[in-house]
């Protein structure tokens, strides 16, 4: 994954632990400021460990930590550098949706060998969006609907994010 995922999860840890937290799993997963280069791309293996060991120490399940990022991501992204792209990406809800496979080509031609995740709106009406979500990478799904929960909030939209049906290809 990337840099700056690795730098949003140091700073969820942050939040909701403190730095001595973090310090303790860097220690443990023997990593430092070299895995938080924001725009690195790394080995998907460190960023499970960073999110394994991150979910282990906030006493989550794997799942529920990946969620909760999501959700956290979404704020983090939000107040830092990235405020800008979120504001520009859309208005409202389905804009946003709408408009991600844009940012992730400006993020994939920003840091080459990225594997972006890819969305497509499927169906729009009042009070429903279903959205196809692609990715080459398994495992994240908990991730993903963080994210659309974080959107929802963001929003101020209200709704569930569920996966309505998983076909397999």
């Amino acid at each position: 994954m990337y840099g700056m995922v690795h730098r949003a999860v140091r700073q969820m840890v942050f939040d909701e632990l403190g730095e001595d937290a973090w310090l303790a799993l860097e220690h443990k997963l023997g990593i430092g400021p070299t895995e938080l280069l924001t725009g690195m791309v790394y080995d998907d293996a460190l960023t499970i460990a960073i999110i394994s060991e991150a979910s282990a120490r906030l006493n989550l399940s794997v799942d529920v930590c990946l969620f909760e990022f999501g959700r956290y991501w979404i704020k983090y992204a939000e107040r830092g550098s990235l405020a800008s792209i979120m504001n520009f990406t859309g208005q409202d809800l389905a804009s946003f949706i709408e408009n991600l496979d844009r940012l992730h080509l400006a993020v994939g031609a920003a840091m080459p060998g990225a594997v972006l995740p890819s969305f497509t709106t499927i169906s729009k009406a009042p009070g429903r969006l279903m959205v196809e979500y692609r990715s080459d990478r398994t495992g994240l799904e908990p991730f993903v609907l963080g994210l659309f929960d974080g959107l929802i909030t963001r929003f101020g939209a209200t709704g569930d994010v569920k996966i309505a049906e998983h076909k397999a290809n």
